[in-house]
């Protein structure tokens, strides 16, 4: 029994990240598609960008619940860390590569910080606060995305002990920063917004 309860628990926080909330709003608010307007990312910064405050609000909103809601799940459900880091990293996959959307989804960070938060409310609070103070002094959401990320293997560590565990979240910082790859490029030229 609790092998299906682990293998379910992962299935359904896949199919709940892969629902993007910012294409469904923009179906629901009448907005442009967030994949083709912008910076083609269906995510709450692209939203703020196109849509505006109140649409980007909800955006994140829903992606934060889509990688909150299977962690605190497995949480009640299952009593292996491994297991519940692998339910918030389908979470994360969800959103990254949605099943419903072409698997073509956002970056991940509203996710992948909710997902943190749920897992271990220590690090996802030191994940948010690096977060905000690096957008805060840079001005640029995806630098202290890139930042904030990179530390959090070594965070999850710390607090869990488990190489096992702090692999997923390791695996997790790496698709994260991966997907942000243009970003890195345009920061490295100068050019990131």
């Amino acid at each position: 029994m609790p092998a299906i309860e682990s293998i379910s628990l992962i299935i359904f926080a896949y199919l709940l990240g892969s629902l993007s909330s910012a294409i469904l709003l923009s179906k629901l608010m009448g907005f442009t598609d967030p994949r083709i307007d912008g910076s083609n990312n269906p995510g709450a910064t692209n939203v703020l960008r196109i849509a505006g405050k109140k649409a980007a609000f909800f955006t994140l909103l829903g992606d934060c619940l889509k990688g909150l809601i299977p962690v605190l799940i497995a949480l009640w459900v299952v009593d292996n860390r491994l297991i519940i880091a692998l339910t918030g990293l389908s979470a994360f996959l969800g959103h990254c590569f949605p099943l419903y959307f072409n698997f073509k989804g956002g970056k991940g960070v509203a996710t992948a910080m909710a997902v943190n938060v749920g897992f271990n409310w220590i690090v996802g609070i030191i994940i948010i606060t690096n977060w905000l103070v690096f957008a805060r002094v840079s001005r640029i959401s995806s630098l202290a995305a890139i930042i904030s990320f990179t530390a959090l293997p070594f965070l999850i560590y710390w607090q869990e002990a488990s190489l096992a565990v702090a692999g997923v979240f390791s695996l997790m910082s790496g698709i994260l920063i991966w997907r942000h790859k243009s970003n890195i490029q345009r920061l490295l030229q100068g050019k990131e917004s």
